[in-house]
């Protein structure tokens, strides 16, 4: 799969200049403290759509990223949908998309309450989301479809039929939180009888990859993006490298498919020695490394946004340039005391050419 590669975003983040109510419809992004969140804001404002951001956590950078930022409570708490509907009265939104997994079961509950307020939404099937979201029932299920899966058992006194070394994990989660790399048996086997929310997998050989994908509405696969992981940071790719893949790309669409997701989607798991690639686990939402998506050709982000407001269209094949690669780097957003933007110091100066007499 090949294109042309997009231009790199700008290198220094500046809040757009603020919009009113009045600018034009707007795209509501939830998660907007996550790397995935901060992604798909810096996307669709670069693309020139007006948004409006929302996070539990009032000092999420996204929020300072897009037209509007405001503080909504967490998806578990009953406010949380009320909030977002009182947002999206306020500031003229008439599509949201979605970056938090641990929000799609809130959302999905309200779908109906959204589509009466004009907002629309893909939103994936629930089920396909709880089997992402549970990694023993995504284990079984990816056994029961024949995909490549690491042996994988959430009982102690299973664990003497998983081949070692071992990777032991909490169930649900995302990132690296609770992860344990261990070698000894007998370590697995008291892990999983004193914690029955932890799974213990075999620890795969080979090199760590990550794939975004994204689905249309029917099952049909869109685009599927393989990078390398070569080098994370608290789960979160920082240096990565796309490639092309026929054994990867067949190995994330049988995945796709044994679980019904739509929409996108990402995807872990590793190349062997031999070229034969494995799943571990896949992510119902944007990723956090998908910008390295985004440079090497694969508009993603303004493709779901498409497939959001118009349902019936039908979306394009997206194709992406391999050897692209990524260093991310820190940046930083500023506010006064009183909430204000403060210009970033280390910005530099727009420069804009002298027209010749």
């Amino acid at each position: 799969m090949t294109s042309t590669a997009l231009l790199p975003p700008p290198a220094g983040f500046a809040r757009p200049p603020a919009e009113g109510p009045g600018g034009g419809p707007a795209v509501l992004v939830t998660g907007a403290g996550g790397p995935a969140g901060v992604a798909v804001v810096r996307r669709l404002v670069a693309l020139g759509h007006r948004v409006v951001a929302v996070d539990a956590d009032p000092a999420a950078a996204g929020l300072a990223l897009a037209a509007a930022g405001v503080t909504v409570p967490r998806a578990d708490d009953p406010c949380f949908l009320p909030a977002l509907l009182a947002v999206a009265a306020v500031q003229r939104v008439d599509a949201l998309v979605g970056t938090v997994a641990e929000e799609l079961p809130a959302l999905a509950a309200g779908a109906d309450r959204l589509a009466a307020a004009g907002i629309a939404t893909w939103l994936p099937d629930a089920a396909a989301v709880a089997l992402c979201c549970d990694k023993a029932a995504f284990a079984a299920r990816m056994h029961a479809r024949g995909v490549p899966h690491p042996a994988t058992t959430g009982a102690a006194a299973e664990a003497a039929g998983v081949p070692g070394p071992w990777v032991v994990k909490p169930r649900s989660g995302r990132g690296s939180r609770g992860v344990r790399l261990l070698d000894d048996p007998a370590a697995v086997t008291a892990a999983l009888a004193a914690d029955p929310a932890l799974i213990a997998q075999t620890r795969l050989p080979g090199r760590e990859f990550t794939a975004d994908a994204l689905v249309d509405r029917g099952g049909r696969l869109l685009t599927v993006v393989p990078r390398w992981r070569e080098e994370t940071k608290a789960g979160i790719s920082v240096k990565g490298t796309t490639f092309a893949s026929d054994a990867v790309t067949d190995v994330v669409a049988a995945a796709l498919a044994a679980v019904g997701l739509t929409g996108p989607a990402n995807v872990q798991g590793f190349v062997g020695d031999d070229g034969a690639a494995t799943v571990v686990e896949i992510n119902p939402r944007f990723s956090g490394g998908l910008p390295l998506t985004l440079a090497a050709g694969a508009d993603l982000v303004g493709t779901y946004l498409a497939g959001v407001r118009d349902p019936g269209t039908e979306l394009p094949h997206l194709w992406f340039t391999p050897g692209v690669r990524m260093s991310r780097y820190f940046a930083e957003t500023y506010r006064g005391p009183d909430g204000s933007p403060v210009a970033d110091p280390c910005a530099a100066p727009l420069v804009v050419p002298a027209v010749p007499a």
